[in-house]
This record gives C-alpha cells, sequence and structure tokens, in this order.
C-alpha cells in the first residue's frame, strides 16, 4: 500500500479543490489518486498521512481503534498543575450545533514542554500579549473531535495560539519540511498494517 506522510503548512485547507480559490494541498503534492486520511483545520499544521487506500483512511478515523494522535500546542499563560490534570482526566466539550449536547474528552496524555520544540517559523506569526506569557503542551489523544485540542485548551482557560500535530502512532514529522512529501518507509507500513488489524473492545 502507498502511503506518504506530509507536513500540512499553515493556513493551507487538507482537501484539492477549493471554489473559494483557497491554498490547498494541490499546491504542494502531485502524486495522482492519493488523498489525506483525515484532516487538520487550516489554521492548524503537522502531520497528514495520504493514501489510495480507504481502509486506511477508516482505520485513521474510527474511534475504535484508539490509534494516539500527538500535537505541540502552544497557549496563552502557563498552566498549572491542576490545569494539566484536569486534561489528563478529560474535559467536558458542548457539541457545536447539538443544542444541549455536550462530550467528555477521553483521558489523554499530557506533559508541559521544558523548552519549545524546534519548528520553522509560522508563516502568520501568533499574536503575543506582552504582558501574558506562553508555554508549549504535548498532548497525546486518542480520539478526533472537530477542534478538539485547541477546544480543550480553552476548556480550562488556555487558548492555543499554534497548533502543530507532530505524530500519528509512531509516524512523526520528523525529517520534514513544510509542505514536504515523503513515502513511508516498509517499517513506517508494517506499523500502519498492525494498527488496520487492531480494535478496541
Amino acid at each position: 500500500m502507498g502511503v506518504y506522510r506530509f507536513w500540512k503548512p499553515y493556513g493551507v485547507l487538507t482537501k484539492f479543490t477549493d471554489a473559494e480559490n483557497r491554498p490547498t494541498l494541490a499546491e504542494y503534492i502531485h502524486v495522482k489518486n492519493i488523498y489525506a486520511a483525515g484532516r487538520l483545520d487550516m489554521d492548524s499544521e503537522g502531520l497528514l498521512l495520504l493514501s489510495a487506500s480507504g481502509t486506511l483512511s477508516h482505520a485513521l478515523l474510527d474511534p475504535r481503534f484508539e490509534h494516539p494522535r500527538t500535537y505541540w500546542a502552544q497557549v496563552e499563560g502557563i498552566p498549572d498543575e491542576p490545569a494539566l490534570s484536569h486534561l489528563r482526566a478529560g474535559v467536558t466539550l458542548s457539541e457545536k450545533g447539538k443544542s444541549g449536547q455536550v462530550y467528555h474528552t477521553r483521558p489523554a496524555h499530557i506533559r508541559l514542554l521544558e523548552t519549545a520544540p524546534t519548528l520553522p517559523e509560522r508563516s502568520v506569526p501568533i499574536r503575543f500579549r506582552a504582558n501574558i506569557p506562553t508555554a508549549w503542551l504535548e498532548l497525546t489523544i486518542t480520539e478526533g473531535k472537530n477542534r478538539q485540542v485547541r477546544r480543550m485548551t480553552a476548556a480550562i482557560g488556555y487558548p492555543t495560539l499554534r497548533l502543530v500535530r507532530w505524530a500519528i502512532t509512531s509516524i512523526t514529522l520528523e525529517g520534514l519540511q513544510p509542505g514536504e512529501l515523503q513515502p513511508l518507509t516498509s517499517d513506517q507500513i508494517t506499523d500502519l498494517q498492525r494498527l488496520l488489524k487492531r480494535k478496541s473492545p
């Protein structure tokens, strides 16, 4: 199965065409008949997996597989331990467009990074407020609700300013630059094939 990893830049839609002529994957990816397995919001950056395989897309999107996704989030303010513990235990989010419905996120692995990760500068700088420091969190979650990481950090009072998806299962951005596409190695594909066979009860 041909599978590729791609570093989606900030401001790019996770699709190949757009009626409003906004930036899309077509500006960066010229391999035919591959599609993103999952998505990232236009204002988020980082790892996308692309393939012609519908089975892969299903496995990556189906919450029963519980595959981990790791994000680096630069947040406004410096979360204290109670806030981090709240994230780890899961937070309650309102479901957009579904009046009265709420959703409690699954427990997550959260850590406050001592130093900022080494990342290329974003094409559009984040907004800084001179009197408010920022911090970087590493969050690993096993579900993918719409804008989930941003909503989780906002729910505990620390809005996300920059969001980068670093890893999907064992596959990371290591060695890539924004806008770069690279085929997976045979070992990486083997790891993905194991994922396809594993479902939670």
